[in-house]
This record gives C-alpha cells, sequence and structure tokens, in this order.
C-alpha cells in the first residue's frame, strides 16, 4: 500500500447519502443544530443582561453554553456543505483545526465538574458559599480548564497530522476525529493511542469521579435534611446537571475509550451525533425549562421587546 504525505486532502464520507430517509434526517440534524445555536446565544443574552443572573452557577453556565455553540459550530457547516455541495475533501489544515476545537471542547469535563462543586457547595455550605465561589476562584477554574483544553487539542491535533497516511485517505465519519484518522495511519500509532488514552483518563474519568463524589456528598447532605421542600428543590436541580453530565461522559467515554478492536465506524457516527449536535441542544432545554430564575429573566426580557415594539 503506497504512503502519502498530509499535503493531500482528505475525504469526509459523511453521515447521509441522499435517499429520501437520509434527506429528511438531515433536515432534522440541521434544525437540531440551528436551535441548538439560538437556544444557547440565547442562554448567553439572558446570563449578560439580567443582573440577577449574575451569580457563581448562571457564570458557569455561560461557559457552557459558549463551549456547545462552538462545538456544532465546527462540525455541522462543514457536514451541510458537504452534503449540498457533494464537494467532501477537506484540507490537513482544516481537519487539524476540527480535531483542536473538538478536543478544546474536551474543556467541558472540567466545566461540568466545576458546576458539580458549585452545586456541593450550595447545597452542602451556603453560608459559606460567597467565599468558596468568589470570582477568583471562578477565574481560575475557567483559565485553567480553557488552557487545559487548548494545550491538549494542539497536541492531539499535531501528533494526528505528523502521521503519514496510506492511500485510502476517506475518512467514514462526518468530521474529523483522532479514533477514526489512526485507521488510516501507516506507521505505528501504538504509543500514541496510549498516550491519547492516558489524556483521556485525565480529561474524562477524573472530573467524572470528582462529578460522582460531589453529588454524593450533595445526596449525604440532603437526606440529612428532613425538609420534604429541600429535597424537591435539590432533586431537580441536581436531576438537571446529571442528565446533562451522563449524555456527555457516557458518549465521549464511549468513543474514546474503547479498545481499537472494538471500533464500528457506524456506532461512532451515531454516538457522535449525540454528543456534538444532540446534548448542546438539551443543555439550554435541561437548564432554561427547569430552572425559575432563566424563566424570570426570559420573560422581563420579552417583556421589555414587547414594550419597545408597542412604543
Amino acid at each position: 500500500m503506497n504512503i502519502w504525505n498530509t499535503t493531500t486532502d482528505f475525504v469526509l464520507l459523511g453521515l447521509f447519502n441522499h435517499a429520501g430517509a437520509h434527506l429528511f434526517l438531515f433536515v432534522m440534524i440541521l434544525t437540531i443544530a440551528f436551535t441548538s445555536l439560538v437556544g444557547n446565544a440565547l442562554m448567553l443574552f439572558l446570563i449578560h443582561q439580567d443582573f440577577l443572573l449574575h451569580t457563581p452557577m448562571y457564570f458557569l453556565l455561560s461557559q457552557l453554553s459558549l463551549m456547545d455553540m462552538m462545538l456544532v459550530s465546527t462540525i455541522v457547516p462543514k457536514m451541510a456543505a458537504d452534503y449540498l455541495t457533494g464537494q467532501k475533501s477537506i484540507s490537513p489544515a482544516g481537519c487539524g483545526l476540527q480535531i483542536f476545537f473538538i478536543t478544546l471542547g474536551g474543556a467541558e469535563c472540567f466545566l461540568l465538574a466545576s458546576m458539580s462543586y458549585d452545586r456541593y457547595v450550595a447545597v452542602c455550605h451556603p453560608l459559606r458559599y460567597p467565599i468558596l465561589m468568589s470570582w477568583q476562584l471562578r477565574l481560575r477554574m475557567t483559565v485553567g480548564y480553557w488552557f487545559l483544553g487548548a494545550a491538549d487539542g494542539l497536541m492531539q491535533a499535531a501528533a494526528t497530522l505528523s502521521f503519514p497516511f496510506c492511500d485510502a485517505h476517506e475518512i467514514n465519519h462526518f468530521f474529523c476525529e483522532d479514533p477514526t484518522l489512526m485507521h488510516l495511519a501507516c506507521a505505528d500509532t501504538v504509543i500514541f493511542e496510549y498516550l491519547m488514552y492516558i489524556c483521556c483518563v485525565l480529561m474524562l474519568l477524573v472530573p467524572f469521579s470528582l462529578i460522582l463524589i460531589s453529588y454524593s456528598f450533595i445526596l449525604a447532605s440532603v437526606l440529612e435534611n428532613h425538609s420534604r421542600e429541600v429535597h424537591k428543590k435539590a432533586f431537580a436541580t441536581c436531576s438537571s446537571h446529571l442528565c446533562v453530565m451522563g449524555l456527555f461522559y457516557g458518549a465521549a467515554i464511549f468513543i474514546y475509550m474503547r479498545p481499537k478492536s472494538y471500533r464500528s465506524a457506524n456506532y461512532d457516527k451515531i454516538v457522535s451525533v449525540f454528543y456534538t449536535i444532540f446534548t448542546p441542544l438539551l443543555n439550554p432545554i435541561i437548564y432554561c425549562m427547569r430552572n425559575s430564575d432563566v424563566k424570570g429573566a426570559l420573560r422581563k426580557c420579552m417583556d421589555q421587546c414587547a414594550a419597545l415594539s408597542h412604543h
């Protein structure tokens, strides 16, 4: 088998063909992605505009919306353009950028751990909340998880594209992803895959363990309180967070931590749709529809818009 260098474009085989059923699925995916972008942009706008939402929890939610918008914007426009034009090639630089921004989205692992810590402090140490979630700590956490995501993304993109690739330069996916690209490498990738596995353990399992510990303390604290109202409020808030975390971590662990011999391109594509397109849509729905503060800010914004249009 011949080897070609990374000056030649890759070909993304995509998610759909042009059959009628696939056209319907494409339109549905596009609608979901657009709704996700609008929903997360609305969350960012409301959190920025409403003074009542200028709290640590909503600051972290704004970062989550920003990451979700970045993830959808990295993948969906290219996928849609490929499907509509039939031009499915992507340059190595474009592929590297996709790997970088998708891995940068891995900072969401640490963000979700920060959100679980925020809920732990709010439930278990409410009187010390302003001190334990000070703006200095929020700033350090924010810089930390963005830096870790960017460093990991840069290393993975550079390392992946440094491999020589074989004649079969078709990527059986709708975006560039490290595990899929490794199938095309005409070199021994064992060391790189081992290092990537270690990175996945650090970026997935360590924050996930911290989340489980935080919610274990929350559960113990809530059960000690015999107030039904406290139980209801705590479980309503925490269940929303756990839904988002379960979807994100479940999909990410399935994609990045399975042995190579157990991989299936079709399964990978389906699961990738969940964590890159569906989960960003669920975040604003879960946090908006089940949150009275956000719904209040939305009503206030709509009333102001109605008043302006009336005048």
